[in-house]
């Protein structure tokens, strides 16, 4: 009998997160082959239980041994415990799909959206990363658009949803927007500002264009880490390593669902109806032909697909160039969904092994 037929050992490390939340449910969702899952956290939240197909499953402390046995890991408890635990499942033998930065841009580790570039996972040494959750929903649209005319400069503003800083992002955002609003006198006017402690500034009712710290020095100086993510992780995804990016990232007091301005410089003249009957034909997206039927974070949140709308001319680049309107659920697309689907391409291309017997952690 095959691991396919009798399923799979599939650690979720960070369980007890708001991704990994997503993940179990989204495991369950699609029907993943788990034989036995196997939640992973920290000492503080190990002993507590989780729900998975009807069960309470016990959280294991996340250790190295705690790897033992396990084929899949998908992992999403932050940057410093994935550099620090990851190359440890991968010398025992599993093949970790890595939500976070750390391993992104490192060569021998394929950054991969499914569905997008599914090819390079083939060449794996244990680790797959999965993008930030503001590239992934770019990259079916500017896979397909790139593909049919070209793409020459990409200029990106993005408008993220607070869940992208996990569940303490979402519960600063109601705290603050009950404490304005229990603060706001006849005039309009706070009477006392309220705490901020995940964001650089009070979310509710607000904007903060910081998002992850400030690089310094260089041709990047003043962008934030958040910004420069979107460029080089397209430039890895694409393949395009002449791509030109630039981007600048908001944070907006929205729960669930980022959404992204673009305006997108082609090699050659392209029309918006030209894109739009190219996108029209790109699976996992969904095109919202008519401007007044533009998506919103509200309607994306639950849903699978890549929202775009708002295709129209650049006015300042009438020939080849053209402005869009992108929204996705980031904590589906932008996180667990993409997880759970490239552990589906793992399993069913038969890549779980493929660049073992190399082990190359250490250049990770």
């Amino acid at each position: 009998m095959t691991a396919q037929q009798t399923g799979y050992t599939v650690a979720i490390l960070g369980a007890t997160g708001l991704v990994g939340t997503h993940l179990m449910h989204i495991l369950e969702e699609r029907q993943f082959p788990v034989k036995t899952l196997k939640p992973l956290a920290s000492k503080r939240t190990a002993g507590t239980t989780v729900q998975f197909k009807g069960q309470d499953i016990l959280v294991e402390e996340a250790t190295p041994d705690a790897f033992e046995g396990v084929d899949i890991v998908l992992s999403s408890a932050g940057g410093a415990v994935s550099q620090e635990l990851v190359p440890e499942a991968v010398k025992r033998g599993c093949v970790v799909i890595d939500n976070t930065s750390c391993f992104r841009l490192t060569e021998d580790v394929p950054l991969v959206v499914a569905g997008v570039n599914d090819d390079d996972i083939q060449h794996h040494q244990g680790i797959i990363a999965n993008p930030n959750c503001s590239t992934s929903q770019l990259m079916p649209v500017f896979k397909a658009l790139d593909d049919a005319f070209g793409i020459e400069r990409v200029i990106v503003s993005t408008y993220q949803s607070v869940s992208g800083a996990g569940k303490e992002g979402m519960d600063e955002l109601i705290a603050t927007a009950k404490a304005i609003l229990s603060k706001v006198d006849g005039s309009g006017e706070l009477s006392s500002a309220p705490e901020n402690k995940v964001f650089a500034r009070p979310i509710a009712f607000n904007l903060v264009a910081q998002i992850d710290q400030f690089v310094e020095g260089g041709v990047e100086d003043g962008y934030t880490k958040e910004e420069t993510k979107v460029i080089h992780e397209s430039r890895k995804i694409l393949h395009r390593p002449d791509l030109k990016v630039t981007a600048t990232a908001i944070r907006v007091p929205v729960l669930v669902g980022h959404s992204e301005s673009v305006t997108l410089e082609f090699k050659q003249p392209v029309s918006p109806e030209e894109a739009m009957a190219v996108l029209e034909k790109t699976p996992d997206v969904v095109l919202c032909r008519a401007p007044q039927n533009f998506p919103t974070p509200v309607e994306a949140t639950g849903k699978d697909p890549v929202y775009v709308g708002r295709v129209r001319r650049d006015t300042s680049n009438p020939e080849k160039g053209l402005n869009m309107w992108v929204v996705a659920d980031n904590l589906r697309i932008g996180a667990a969904l993409n997880t759970v689907r490239l552990a589906e391409v793992v399993v069913n291309k038969g890549w779980l092994k493929q660049g073992q017997a190399k082990k190359q952690v250490a250049s990770v």
